[in-house]
């Protein structure tokens, strides 16, 4: 599997009484599609798959593929701080012919460099299915070094990370060590481009729920040689990407959506409505970048 491009962390909208959205996953799904997005990717940190059940999660990948039909790549989240989970989760991907599982560091047990290898060395090897590294330390509270990446990269499906680390000297790293051997995805919507200058291939993107085009046009000019392009849109992009961060993601994303007339419903707790003065600034931001409401 190739990773390059634009691929989208989908938010799970919810009903009113918190139960899944199935036709508004869709919605959002066909609404990506139709601008030119590489990939989507279901049930990661934005798609709230800390309080979604094995059930609910599995459901949400598999709407997510029905609805692709293999139009474009679906990655789909299998991450847990449980290894036998992760495993259960990426054979449910697989079998349902997802074309790769997104796997974030294990969170809270916080494991050894050694004991992160150890996890992803027994998803790639009982699991024959593409695996996407997810290295987030400010979730997780465990940062995934480049020298462990690099050990990685002999399990010939270990094909990408998707780095969240804001250490654009520990992303160039990665580069270094591992090069064409594994796919370097932005995990952060603000550092697309820098990310891309240092060998990256694209991004795993927040702000793409809302503004698709934009970022698929950026990554799109940066690797075709229109730097000055993408700096362009980098720059454009910018207010809009920090504001889905002035609260926890998927907080200001899943209500600028719903400002937007996109399907989102309510957050799930621990999870709570914006603060209505961060609701005002995000809004402002939103208005500020031109979108409006679908009618």
């Amino acid at each position: 599997m190739h990773c390059e491009g634009c691929y989208v962390a989908l938010v799970t909208p919810f009903h009113d009484d918190g139960t899944v959205n199935e036709q508004g996953l869709r919605d959002n799904i066909e609404f990506l599609l139709e601008r030119g997005v590489a990939g989507i990717v279901p049930c990661g940190t934005t798609g709230e798959s800390a309080t979604l059940s094995w059930e609910e999660h599995n459901h949400v990948v598999d709407i997510a593929l029905d609805q692709v039909r293999g139009r474009v790549q679906v990655i789909a989240g299998a991450g847990s701080n449980n290894t036998i989970e992760s495993i259960q989760a990426a054979r449910h991907a697989r079998d349902n012919k997802a074309d790769a599982i997104l796997c974030i560091t294990p969170y809270y047990n916080r494991p050894t460099q050694e004991g992160l290898y150890q996890h992803y060395r027994a998803i790639a090897t009982k699991v024959d299915i593409p695996v996407v590294v997810y290295n987030v330390p400010s979730r997780t509270g465990v940062n995934l070094l480049p020298e462990t990446l690099e050990r990685l990269c002999k399990f010939k499906n270990v094909v990408a990370v998707k780095e969240a680390s804001g250490d654009i000297l520990q992303i160039s790293e990665i580069h270094r060590r591992c090069g064409d051997r594994l796919a370097v995805l932005s995990g952060d919507d603000a550092l697309t481009l820098p990310v891309l200058a240092c060998g990256g291939l694209g991004v795993i993107s927040v702000v793409a729920n809302i503004v698709p085009e934009k970022m698929a046009r950026l990554i799109a000019s940066y690797r075709g040689g229109n730097a000055a392009e993408a700096l362009r849109l980098h720059e454009e992009l910018m207010p809009l990407c920090k504001s889905m961060f002035i609260e926890t993601n998927p907080i200001p994303v899943k209500t600028a959506m719903h400002h937007l007339g996109m399907a989102a419903g309510p957050l799930r707790l621990p999870l709570v409505a914006m603060n209505a003065d961060n609701k005002k600034r995000l809004l402002a931001v939103v208005e500020q970048s031109g979108l409006k409401p679908r009618q």
